[in-house]
């Protein structure tokens, strides 16, 4: 099996001044900036990321960006070229949040020509996938992650494929205060590195799979024994940054 390093990242979705994420960048760094056992990724506002370009650049702490979209450039008014991430010194984009596609109505379409986009510029796509309640009670949910780690990843050569980081999040555990079991949790991971492996063999073993929904500091380590279960990706728990470093601490401590 193929040595994953693995991934702890933040996601603030609509959250935080300019202010305030400067005075977070400086207290996370404090904490966390000899880490190296884990990569840990700040996903913030495009507003935010200049901020924490000038903080965070030359540190082991990675910035990434919530979304962007598929063309490099021309008339999209409001939105975000991956060319523009990389320029605010992002490596990481989460593309395909469940908020997205539910509140905005993206679909795996547009996600999978944002993925091949992100991975055209050198960006790490964190792309999410995950089941509803509704999925979940009437069985479907295996089918539903399955069909969107497909369509989303179409057409990708191996070499591309594994430099995707999935991200489980069941939609029910989002905010919450639900959490899947590590157990729920280790059973759709497996099952999407089966589907990985189906598309492109053994590159499967190198494609981190993160959890995510409700994640918190009191929860991460069991997660994080879980064999497929590469890291995480962090909503709430994410918002103050001291909270923040104990979850990355913790994680670390069950390595």
């Amino acid at each position: 099996m193929a040595k994953r390093h693995p991934i702890i990242a933040g996601n603030w979705k609509m959250n935080k001044s300019l202010r305030e994420t400067q005075e977070y960048a400086v207290k996370l760094l404090g904490v966390l900036g000899e880490v190296t056992a884990i990569d840990v990724v700040v996903c913030a506002p495009f507003t935010a990321l200049n901020v924490l370009k000038n903080e965070l650049e030359e540190s082991v702490i990675h910035i990434g960006a919530q979304d962007m979209f598929y063309a490099p450039d021309g008339a999209y008014t409001g939105e975000i070229s991956a060319a523009m991430l990389v320029d605010v010194a992002c490596t990481y984009v989460i593309l395909g949040h469940s908020e997205r596609r539910e509140i905005l109505r993206e679909t795996d379409e547009e996600i999978a020509k944002k993925v091949k986009a992100a991975l055209k510029a050198g960006l790490t796509p964190i792309l999410c996938v995950g089941e509803n309640l509704a999925n979940r009670e009437e069985g479907k949910a295996f089918a539903i992650v399955r069909g969107q780690v497909e369509k989303d990843l179409t057409d990708l050569a191996p070499d591309d494929l594994k430099r995707v980081v999935i991200a489980y999040e069941p939609i029910w555990a989002i905010g919450t205060g639900k959490t899947a079991s590590s157990e729920d949790a280790q059973e759709m991971c497996a099952m999407i590195r089966s589907t990985l492996a189906g598309i492109a063999g053994v590159v499967a073993d190198e494609v981190n799979i993160l959890y995510g929904g409700s994640v918190k500091a009191d929860n991460i380590g069991e997660l994080m024994s879980q064999p497929d279960v590469d890291g995480a990706l962090v909503g709430g728990a994410s918002l103050e940054a001291e909270g923040f470093a104990q979850l990355v601490q913790n994680a670390v401590a069950a390595l």
